[in-house]
């Protein structure tokens, strides 16, 4: 019985084999199992046609799977090339700032003559921005020696940043004026304005806030009042903007109070400017030289970089504020 049942099994095979051969071989042009099957031909075709279909939709079916492998690597490169002109945009406007940075440093150089204007990019910031020191990117290796005293620090539009608090061969510290370490003496902007003292302050950082006290008992502070430097101490030169007041507390008169809001956004800033006064041989220098088209000893020294236009960020020198922490 298992005998019989492997022999029809065997022909069942074989006929099938020779059916599909039989079918094949008539589909072939010129074939002569062509005319053969005519008789046939309403069996043979719809069979034919089966087959025809399913070879089709599998040809379709592997042309489909590689037409979207290609659709897809294309779909790659594409966004490589937008991500890379996107970046390339963005390089291009991040110089097109530091340019204008730069050129804004000419106008510090201008309005304070007596002083070599160093320019830096900020390489850290702790993530608390207002408790932290900020770190540049120039150090002794540049000429930045805070042994020899300490150095207003100011941004591309001349307001006060804070002082260089120290520096190690490739960078230095800048400790920021919301540091609670932080003091400066302060004027208000207008003839014979009064003296007063910024300071950092614990809680008011925070807010983004500084405290003026030693206010004189016959002053009042309005808010909108600018403050700038008041030149006294010999650290920071005269007339750097600081900032503008918020509020005034006349409720101690024996003690009062003001908070001021500061023009740079220390979270924002990305480059800075330090203020190194010129030396005495300097300054001999500048008297007995023959005047000439090129820029003096004093001009602004921009970053080491063969782009003109991100040189306004790497040659800084560091600097430590008036109120050391």
């Amino acid at each position: 019985m298992r005998r019989l049942f492997e022999n029809k099994l065997l022909a069942l095979v074989l006929t099938t084999i020779l059916l599909v051969s039989f079918i094949v071989l008539s589909a072939i042009p010129g074939s002569p199992l062509a005319g053969a099957t005519k008789p046939l031909s309403f069996i043979v075709d719809p069979i034919q046609s089966v087959f025809q279909s399913i070879g089709t939709k599998i040809s379709d079916f592997y042309s489909a799977i590689a037409e979207g492998m290609k659709i897809r690597k294309e779909n790659e490169e594409l966004k490589e090339e937008i991500a890379e002109l996107e970046y390339q945009v963005q390089q291009g406007e991040e110089a097109r700032i530091r340019w204008e940075e730069l050129k804004s440093a000419f106008q510090i150089q201008d309005t304070f003559e007596n002083y070599h204007i160093h320019g830096a990019s900020v390489l850290t910031r702790e993530s608390d921005e207002w408790f932290s020191v900020i770190r540049i990117n120039v150090g002794t290796k540049s000429g930045i020696d805070t042994s020899t005293g300490s150095y207003a620090v100011v941004d591309a539009r001349m307001n006060l940043v804070g002082r260089v608090m120290s520096t190690d061969l490739d960078s230095s510290k800048i400790l920021p004026l919301l540091h609670e370490g932080f003091t400066v003496s302060a004027k208000v902007n207008e003839v014979n304005g009064a003296t007063v003292m910024v300071s950092g302050d614990i809680i008011l950082k925070n807010q983004g806030l500084c405290v003026v006290t030693r206010i004189p008992s016959n002053v009042v502070l309005k808010p909108g009042t600018e403050l700038v430097t008041s030149g006294e101490g010999g650290l920071f030169p005269a007339g750097i903007p600081i900032g503008t007041i918020e509020s005034f507390d006349d409720s101690d008169p024996d003690n009062l109070k003001a908070t001021m809001r500061p023009y740079v956004s220390i979270a924002d800033i990305k480059d800075v400017f330090i203020m190194v006064p010129n030396t005495e041989e300097d300054i001999s220098k500048e008297s007995t030289s023959v005047p000439t088209s090129t820029p003096s000893s004093s001009a602004v020294v921009p970053p080491e970089s063969s782009d003109p236009k991100e040189s306004t960020t790497e040659s800084v020198p560091e600097t430590t504020g008036e109120g050391a922490a």
